[in-house]
């Protein structure tokens, strides 16, 4: 069962999180910020990743905090589920489309967290979400699950459509990485025979 389930508790926020990779994308959210459980419900829809978040914060300060450990502690859980990332497909990439706007993520689930940021937002938030937090989301989830992940809007003119479409093109991309490749599935996709710090 490639499972994974994490607690992370700080003086600034309480956060569970626990995913099933081979789920059928059943979800369970709330973060106490409306529009980014809207975005961890598509991740974990159009990923096929079950998923239950629970997350209470500092959010009379603001989301940053709650965000930011929201991104750790779900990349955390799918770090943990895919353990030694053996026989998975590793790599992933998606263009999702969403009214004007389209959206590319590529990525490699390569234990050597990356994130390449090239997303533009006009306005300064999102329902109750500041969209400098979109890639604070981003970066954090890459550097703990371990994913080398590029993140690109080609264009686009909606904020609401551009986050979105960033959302789901992750999930797409997850989706095909996190596959188990039946040709090698006792293998770590790798020559060096293991995955972090090396090709």
């Amino acid at each position: 069962m490639r499972q994974g389930k994490i607690e992370r508790t700080t003086t600034e926020t309480a956060v569970a999180v626990s995913v099933d990779l081979d789920g059928g994308g059943r979800y369970q959210v709330a973060t106490g910020i409306g529009f980014l459980d809207h975005m961890l419900e598509q991740l974990s829809r159009h990923s096929l990743i079950d998923l239950v978040v629970e997350a209470k914060g500092d959010l009379h300060i603001d989301a940053h905090h709650t965000t930011e450990d929201i991104g750790i502690a779900l990349g955390q859980a799918v770090a943990r589920a895919l353990g030694e990332r053996k026989g998975i497909r590793r790599y992933g990439s998606a263009y999702v489309p969403m009214d004007e706007t389209l959206t590319r993520v590529a990525l490699d689930l390569s234990n050597r967290p990356y994130l390449v940021w090239k997303v533009a937002f006009s306005r300064d938030r999102l329902g109750t979400l500041d969209t400098e937090l979109v890639r604070e989301w981003f970066q954090a989830f890459a550097q703990a699950a371990g994913v080398t992940l590029h993140v690109e809007c080609l264009y686009g003119e909606n904020d609401h459509h551009i986050a979105e479409s960033c959302f789901k093109a992750l999930a797409r991309a997850l989706r095909e990485a996190i596959e188990i490749d039946s040709r090698k599935a006792d293998a770590v996709p790798s020559t060096k025979g293991t995955l972090g710090g090396s090709l």
